[in-house]
Formats: structure tokens, sequence, C-alpha cells
């Protein structure tokens, strides 16, 4: 049996990813963060080892003790929390000599080569999880009308070009006026600002990065942002079809429907 490495953040893909791989008969070795990373992943793996945000040197310590050449990154990161909370060590140094731009996409894919240097290739964590990735249509609640289907373009349009400026993927529109555009507080606290503003009705559109790299930071949606829609009254949520993950996808839609929230997945667009 072969075995992967899993470089854990927070949220429930770590978990699947986990489960994903020992179904197709890999051993999982994984390096959870403190603060961020659910204690409960150590049921799912062989080993779990702790680290803290910053950490890069011993990560790639922990996972070549354990034999591993390959490994994933799966789960988010708090911005807010990284920075508040990082404990830098010499691995963090050498990314940070790596970039001219410490934009997430320039940051993970200079960790990337950092790994790959140490002799650990990262690896898409979708190659095991194609099946959690968001399908083309109406997913769950009732369908688009004239209105919020011009809410849904709006907001695709105005998501293609924050992703270009590799500042976030979620973007709040009601009535053709854009409300929200989510930078370091993330997806939640952003829908929560938009409908702050648009109050119950807002449409809220996710999409991947122009260029997304696979292996890290795609778009994904669970339950938790289901609850959030319904708490502020959110109609819509759009997201990419083929580049969003559908975390507990059966139990998202079943609330989603629950909650009369349309869910659709789009097709991607081309940056202008």
């Amino acid at each position: 049996m072969g075995r992967i490495g899993l470089i854990a953040g927070n949220g429930a893909l770590p978990r699947l990813f986990a489960r994903a791989a020992r179904a197709k008969g890999l051993g999982v070795v994984a390096v959870g963060h403190v603060g961020e990373t659910d204690p409960e992943l150590s049921s799912e793996v062989e080993r779990l080892d702790w680290v803290k945000v910053g950490q890069v040197a011993r990560i790639e310590r922990l996972l070549k003790d354990q034999g591993v050449s390959e490994a994933v990154l799966a789960g988010g990161f708090s911005r807010m929390r990284a920075v508040q909370q990082m404990r830098p060590d010499l691995g963090l140094f050498r990314i940070a000599a790596r970039l001219r731009s410490f934009r997430d996409d320039a940051l993970l894919r200079a960790a990337a080569d950092e790994f790959e240097s140490a002799g650990i290739r990262i690896v898409a964590p979708t190659e095991l999880l194609r099946e959690i990735l968001a399908p083309a249509g109406h997913l769950a609640g009732p369908p688009l009308d004239a209105a919020q289907e011009r809410d849904v373009s709006l907001g695709e349009e105005v998501a293609t070009l924050l992703g270009r400026a590799d500042v976030g993927q979620t973007v709040v529109v009601k009535n053709g006026h854009v409300l929200a555009l989510e930078a370091v507080e993330g997806t939640d606290a952003c829908i929560r600002r938009g409908a702050e503003l648009g109050g119950p009705g807002v449409v809220v559109v996710k999409r991947s990065k122009p260029d997304q790299d696979d292996r890290f930071d795609l778009p994904a949606v669970g339950p938790g942002t289901v609850d959030v829609l319904r708490e502020v009254g959110a109609r819509v949520l759009a997201i990419e079809a083929g580049k969003t993950l559908l975390l507990e996808g059966e139990r998202l839609l079943a609330l989603a429907a629950e909650a009369g929230i349309t869910l659709v997945g789009r097709p991607g667009r081309k940056a202008p």
C-alpha cells in the first residue's frame, strides 16, 4: 500500500480526502495546524502530527521521516489567524525568498516549489475527489428569475476580475449593485457584510480564479455556507461547475432545498 501526505487546514476537506485516499488503498500521513485542523482527523489517518502555521521546515521533516514523497494541501486557513499567530521557520523564509508578491497564488505556488525542492511533490486533492466537484446546472431550490440571472452574470464578471487580482473568490450582488467583495475576511464574513448593505434577497457568486492551480485553494462550499445564507436571507448561491468543491454534498443540497435557496453550477468563463 502506498502512502500520501496530507497537509491539513481547517474544514471538512481534510477528512474527506483522507477517507477517499483510504478507500483507494493509500495510507495517509497527516500534519495538522494548531487552531485550524479538526483533531477528529486523527481517526481517519495512520498518523497525525501537529505544527503551528508557518512551520514549513517542520512539515517537510515530519513527512520525509515517514517516507512520504507526494502530498496534498487540503483545507483552508484563517488569514487573520495566520497573521496573528504565525510561527515562521527556515522553510517559510525560503518560501519568502522566492516571492515577488505575497498574494495567495504566488505564496501557494512558492510553497509547492519549496516542498518539491525537499523531495515532496504537491498534487491536487481532486485527483481523488473528483466526485465532489460541483456539476453544471440547477442543483437545489427554485429556478432563477430574470433579475437573479442578471445579478449572477454581474457577479461572475466581477468575481473574474477579483480573481485576476488574486484577492478573493466571492461577490455579493443585489438588483444590479455589487455589495461586497471577498478579501482577507473570508467567504462567510463577505456574505454577512453584503447582506448588511443589501438586506434579504442577496445573490452570492463564488468562482475560482482565472488560471486556478487545482493543487490548492479551489472554491469550496458546505452546509456551513448554507447556514450563513439562511441566516442573512440570501436567496441564491451560484458556484463554478467543475471547479468548486461541494463538501458534504448531499446534506448541502438538502439544506439549500429546505431553505428555499437556489444553488446553481455555472460554467467557467475566461477573464476579459
